[in-house]
């Protein structure tokens, strides 16, 4: 029986060892096709437990006898995809976030110089977006706690006169 509900934690529970997982990426893989339990390394009690916790979660269901990801589970399945691959740029994130926090306070390096950066180090379009969108919006936080900053600073002068 399913929840009615599932929470984010419902899901990261479901995938979270390394048995659940692999399990998880092989029903997207296959697309029907049967699983050889022992070619993925799980027991068949193994197999059973992580497969009714994918169903109950909602991220995989059965139909004639095979298994398929559900919508949800396509979702989530991209979702890990797009983290494996925002992995594999680890050290270059890593490298634009040093560039970045290298600079002095209030300066910072011309968008199109930073944009240049960006464009040499990622590789994949949609890493490239994540990393473009990550940064504006650390930089309009940045803004808006400058412009925080800067209204308290004058509410106290103001309290002083």
């Amino acid at each position: 029986m399913k929840k009615e509900n599932v929470s984010i934690e419902d899901v990261l529970t479901a995938i979270s060892d390394n048995t659940a997982l692999v399990l998880f990426n092989t029903i997207a893989l296959a697309e029907g096709s049967p699983i050889q339990i022992r070619k993925i390394g799980l027991t068949t009690r193994q197999y059973y437990s992580k497969l009714s916790r994918l169903t109950r979660t909602g991220l995989v269901t059965r139909k004639n006898g095979k298994y398929f990801l559900t919508l949800l589970g396509k979702i989530i399945f991209e979702i890990h995809v797009t983290a494996c691959k925002a992995l594999s740029y680890h050290w270059k994130l890593k490298a634009i976030e040093s560039i970045q926090m290298s600079a002095p306070e209030g300066i910072s390096l011309p968008e199109e110089e930073f944009s240049k950066v960006v464009d040499t180090l990622i590789d994949d379009y949609e890493i490239k977006s994540m990393v473009t969108r990550a940064l504006t919006s650390m930089e309009d936080h940045k803004k808006y706690l400058r412009q925080q900053k800067g209204e308290q600073e004058i509410r106290v002068g103001l309290k002083a006169l």
